[in-house]
């Protein structure tokens, strides 16, 4: 046994909950070199030497590891105009709104506007609306979900897109037509070009940098050690600038926060380009806290929008979206990556979504046998089919979900809303991650964000309080918009404090690879880990979400 070691830290008299099955739970812990080298009882710390502190019985656990965020279009969204909200009842309203601030601002380059698409009555806006406006100008219109948009003439044109122009991904990412012509709006990536164009030109390095290290300061405050970055569709170019950034902050030993990246693809014609493209990602960006061996797929789209895919049909419009590949190109993809050593993430939040990509590696899995070692994580997980539910254990495909969304995400009274998407019993059966978790599928957290803002949805106390409670209350420490009236069906698949921190821990690490070195308190792994004052295994569930750490550590470094 090794004797009188030296240790940069020796703590005793802590709860630590160590997310580590064969060793649950330790009241002491010993740091050298970044590393935990001792994890258990008071009684082993006699072999260590150093200074030790005493906590008074002070909560630890693991750091966290975010297994979705969007780092990089996050910055994207930091630095472009979503646009003047138009707070219509009617088609004829948005339009007169938007015609009185073109009057009233001449001369803008670009008229941005944001509008719900459900405030225009079923009417739908069109080009020559919009170019009627403001003749020679550029109008857009974001629609509030972020999942389509409409433009005018002159942003089509500016983009080269025309009436021959194919769709991205048809019946998901596509330009909506009218007897063969363009109408000007467009769904999912086919309008995220239009959205962003603005940055290629105008994003400035200092910029990035702003943006990156207040993103730092949140991980560093809320205890954030490790993320999976989902990536900028549509925008890789910005994206990759942005990883290169991180690159060069990682080598002067800026960057503490693990990030595992990934290439994105959205337009099923350069799937063999986005495998390449992922293959010299995983080559370039390779330091010790930013990593890319992940290709994202967007599978599918929203379901208030119809575009996510669906087994049974929407209750309201009797349509069932679609994906951007079938199951045999997802088998394809996969045998491609796991000749490349390479993982798959998928946007998935539609029931066919999901089974498309299980389908699919049934089949990956069925040539290669033993030899298929392509970590498969499909993320959101919105509604699934009964009878898939099982496949992800048998798989070996990892379920993340976003528990901030499991209050039903539309504020108000969110049930009415799905109810008439979905019908009464399908409602009831969605974000089903207690039944997944049940089935023994690793089942990962995340906050999946796309605007920095002040990042209090990308908090993982909330995420952890709505997993509980599935509940969005005036308790909740959350913006307005997303309060409910009452907790969201089902009560069955609500999580425990225990599950909500392994999800976001081991299990997320498990989901990026690194849980030799990351995703509990062990010995041998990464010294990342929280201290609290308040006991969150006990912690009221109701107003969870203010919970924050007293002190982060991240490789045995204090982080506040």
């Amino acid at each position: 046994m090794i004797t009188d070691m030296k240790a940069d830290q020796i703590i005793k008299n802590a709860k630590v909950f160590t997310a580590d099955k064969a060793n649950p739970l330790a009241t002491a812990l010993v740091v050298k070199d970044g590393k935990f080298i001792y994890v258990g009882n008071e009684a082993g710390l006699s072999d260590y030497e150093g200074e030790v502190t005493d906590l008074g019985g002070k909560f630890i656990m693991p750091g966290i590891i975010d297994g979705h965020v969007h780092i990089t279009t996050g910055i994207g969204f930091e630095y472009v105009d979503y646009g003047e909200y138009i707070a219509c009842t009617s088609k004829k309203e948005a339009l007169d709104m938007m015609a009185k601030y073109i009057q009233d601002h001449p001369g803008i380059e670009r008229y941005r506007f944001l509008l719900e698409r459900g405030k225009l009555n079923g009417e739908d806006l069109v080009k020559e609306e919009l170019d009627a406006l403001c003749p020679g100008h550029e109008v857009q219109v974001l629609e509030l979900d972020i999942h389509s948009v409409w433009v005018n003439s002159k942003i089509l044109e500016k983009h080269g897109i025309s009436d021959d122009t194919p769709d991205p991904a048809p019946g998901l990412a596509y330009y909506v037509r009218k007897n063969g012509h363009l109408t000007g709006n467009a769904f999912e990536s086919a309008g995220w070009p239009f959205l962003f164009d603005y940055l290629r030109t105008h994003l400035t390095d200092e910029q990035i940098a702003a943006s990156i290290s207040r993103w730092i300061a949140f991980c560093k405050e809320y205890g954030v050690s490790s993320v999976f970055d989902a990536g900028f569709p549509e925008h890789n170019d910005i994206h990759e600038r942005i990883y290169s950034y991180l690159r060069n902050l990682d080598k002067q030993g800026k960057l503490p926060v693990y990030i595992d990246g990934c290439y994105v693809l959205t337009n099923r014609a350069k799937m063999m380009e986005a495998i390449e493209e992922t293959k010299r990602f995983n080559r370039e960006f390779d330091t010790e806290h930013l990593k890319v061996h992940t290709l994202k797929i967007f599978m599918d789209g929203t379901m208030k929008i119809h575009t996510a895919a669906m087994v049974t049909p929407y209750a309201d419009t009797k349509e069932t979206g679609a994906t951007t590949f079938n199951a045999e190109e997802i088998a394809v993809i996969l045998k491609e990556l796991n000749k490349a050593g390479l993982d798959l993430h998928l946007h998935t939040v539609g029931e066919r979504a999901s089974r498309v990509v299980l389908d699919g590696v049934e089949l990956a899995k069925k040539e290669l046998g033993d030899n298929f070692r392509v970590k498969v994580t499909c993320a959101h997980l919105w509604i699934q089919d009964d009878a898939d539910l099982d496949r992800f254990a048998k798989l070996g495909v990892v379920a993340n979900y976003t528990p901030a969304w499991h209050s039903g995400v539309v504020g108000g009274n969110p049930y009415k809303v799905w109810t008439n998407l979905l019908g009464e019993q399908r409602a009831n059966k969605m974000y089903r991650c207690k039944t997944l978790w049940d089935s023994g599928a690793l089942v990962s957290w995340s906050s999946d964000d796309v605007s920095y803002g002040d990042f209090s949805t990308w908090n993982p106390y909330l995420g952890m309080e709505i997993g509980m409670t599935r509940y969005n209350c005036e308790k909740t420490k959350a913006p307005e918009v997303g309060r409910v009236v009452s907790e969201f069906p089902s009560p069955s698949q609500k999580m425990s404090i225990e599950e909500m921190i392994v999800g976001y821990t081991v299990n997320s690490a498990k989901q990026l690879g690194v849980d030799a070195i990351k995703g509990s308190i062990s010995v041998g792994k990464d010294a990342d880990f929280l201290v609290f004052d308040k006991d969150l295994l006990t912690a009221e569930q109701t107003g969870f979400s203010y919970n924050k750490p007293s002190e982060v550590y991240f490789s045995g470094k204090k982080m506040n």
